[in-house]
């Protein structure tokens, strides 16, 4: 999934890769490697801190090595300094086909001189890496995820000692691979203690982003664990944001196809059961009975209907907009209650839309003569993933000089028109998608365009005609005669 966000070099450039490697285990060693894994639901949150030991002078450029089975589940990739909050540079070389790994660079601020040390801190969110077992599950059974992993962490350099940490959200772990015949360790490979379960430490292990160390060393781990949420999935995302200067107003919609991917119900569903659950506050894991939304401050007409019409079975509690340029940390809260429970492998589809107060999102550039408005791209589902998303900004009729900077690259992009009620040209229409967006994701489309004054007298002078046009067809039509004869 990183392919997603960093555009990768050319197939001509991926050739140049295995020198690239060679030189670059000599430029750097890891004097140790921890990796810690957050398992949950749909996502698992994975930090991995590399302490790094320069090897020679001028070393400016670390390499990162991703197995094949973690580069398919990984939706987010950041590499920061440990203590720092800034980004790191990255670079993406893509595939490398005699390596079996996906390499990415990681630009330092600083070069390190021989011996030089520094510790980097890489965060990744892994997507549809657990899976329920069992794979169904009547109302009142617990629910049990597994979470498959390689067992070492992939590195071009040499490392001098690794450890990996799986740390379950609950303190039910039924069972976890203990591997055999492992290298590199002459203690117990696998310890438990509480709800975490650290593998090593491991010593000495050579450069190990080659096919020979994945083919002959590398192993797969497994966890299955007890999770107390329900594994949510929005396998699509429908969402729009419209424009509207003469009513000085930002209308947001979404229409969200909600999938609870936990154990399928084993059985028949029984509302007694259920209702039995809820009064006693015992419902299982697995079922969706509500889910709580984080939404702007300020908005108001909010609405929430589904396929059966309007669903009052909601809470929601605004605050007052927040003014622009200042931080601040208050939201609306939307406790949102489907029709019914979604049980797991059960699918609920709706739309949440709103108003806000345009100002709260634009802003005038009077040097460029330019509105600037900010849309958050997504409205966080706590814990959950977005499979497929499409986010449609509709401006205002006679835009013009329209440009637009997303916070991450979307797989396809296009500016088109929208035809609504009362346009005469119709209005631009900026489309993007993604796919497996996460709460790492919330970050902001900023749009920029052109307004001339004609474009705000377009609207009006559209329903003066239309008007004017009805008046005339009225007096025209009193006054023709259609009849054949005259009395």
């Amino acid at each position: 999934m990183p392919r997603n966000w960093r555009t990768p070099f050319s197939l001509l450039l991926s050739i140049f890769i295995l020198p690239l490697c060679t030189s670059a285990a000599n430029s750097f060693e890891n004097t140790a490697i921890v990796r810690t894994v957050e398992l949950g639901g749909a996502l698992v949150h994975v930090t991995t801190t590399y302490a790094v030991k320069a090897l020679e002078d001028g070393s400016s450029v670390y390499t990162l090595a991703l197995g094949e089975q973690e580069h398919a589940h990984t939706s987010w990739l950041e590499a920061k300094l440990k203590g720092q909050s800034a980004s790191l540079p990255l670079g993406d070389f893509g595939y490398h086909p005699d390596s079996g790994v996906y390499l990415y660079t990681v630009e330092l601020p600083k070069a390190l001189d021989t011996n030089g040390t520094a510790n980097l801190v890489v965060e990744t969110v892994l997507t549809h890496a657990t899976y329920p077992w069992p794979q169904e599950a009547s109302q009142n059974d617990p629910q049990s995820l597994k979470f498959s992993a390689d067992l070492f962490v992939l590195s071009p350099y040499r490392t001098t000692i690794q450890r990996t940490k799986i740390r379950s959200p609950n303190p039910q772990v039924n069972s976890y691979t203990d591997p055999e015949n492992i290298e590199f360790t002459g203690d117990s490979v696998v310890t438990k203690s509480g709800s975490t379960i650290t593998y090593g430490p491991f010593h000495n292990i050579p450069p190990s982003a080659t096919q020979d160390f994945v083919d002959t060393k590398q192993r797969q781990i497994t966890v299955h664990y007890g999770y107390d949420l329900p594994v949510l999935e929005v396998t699509k995302l429908e969402r729009a944001a419209e424009i509207s200067h003469w009513g000085a107003n930002l209308n947001v919609e979404n229409k969200i196809h909600l999938h609870n991917a936990g154990p399928r119900l084993k059985g028949h569903f029984s509302r007694l059961e259920h209702q039995t659950q809820s009064y006693f506050g015992r419902s299982a894991p697995h079922v969706l009975s509500g889910v709580n939304l984080m939404l702007p401050p300020g908005i108001h007409s909010t609405y929430y209907y589904d396929l059966i019409g309007n669903v009052s079975t909601s809470r929601l509690r605004t605050v007052p907009s927040v003014p622009k340029g200042t931080s601040s940390n208050s939201y609306s809260l939307l406790e949102l209650r489907p029709r019914y429970p979604v049980m797991g492998g059960w699918n609920y589809s709706f739309t949440l839309g709103w108003d806000s107060p345009l100002h709260d999102y634009a802003g005038y550039d009077s040097a460029t003569g330019k509105y600037i408005v900010g849309i958050p791209l997504i409205t966080v589902i706590p814990t959950a993933v977005v499979d497929e998303a499409e986010f449609k900004i509709i401006l205002p009729e006679g835009a013009t000089d329209i440009d637009y900077f997303a916070p991450y690259p979307a797989l396809s992009e296009s500016i088109s028109t929208h035809i609504t009620y009362l346009d005469t040209i119709g209005r631009p229409k900026i489309t993007l998608k993604y796919r497996d967006l996460t709460d790492k994701h919330s970050g902001t489309v900023y749009v920029t365009y052109k307004m001339p004054f004609r474009a705000h007298l377009q609207k009006p002078l559209a329903v003066a005609t239309a008007f004017v046009g009805l008046f005339v067809v009225a007096l025209t039509w009193k006054r023709v005669d259609i009849r054949i004869r005259r009395k």
